[in-house]
């Protein structure tokens, strides 16, 4: 189960969209030779758009399903879980 409300799934969508773009945006800075320093700052701004994506979702699933599973006292499995996510996403 997935604790993004319609609200929420509006927002997200709406910043990888614009996270889409900016990668379409350094594929034409590429392609046209643009300055490198230009290009990695570009690349910088969607690694940290892309961070606030994942954050966000993150922040919804500890307030939403981790929340519910603690409640429904599955909180040792679902710690692990969000451990392990934590540690990937920290990489």
């Amino acid at each position: 189960m997935n604790s993004l409300c319609e609200p929420d799934k509006k927002d997200l969508d709406m910043r990888l969209k614009k996270i889409e773009g900016q990668v379409r945006g350094i594929q034409r800075m590429i392609d046209e030779d643009k300055y490198c320093v230009d290009i990695l700052t570009q690349i910088n701004a969607v690694r940290g758009a892309l961070k606030k994506v994942g954050l966000k979702i993150l922040d919804r699933h500890t307030h939403g399903c981790v929340q519910r599973a603690i409640k429904n006292e599955e909180g040792d499995a679902i710690i692990n879980e969000l451990m392990d996510v934590l540690t990937k996403f920290t990489n």
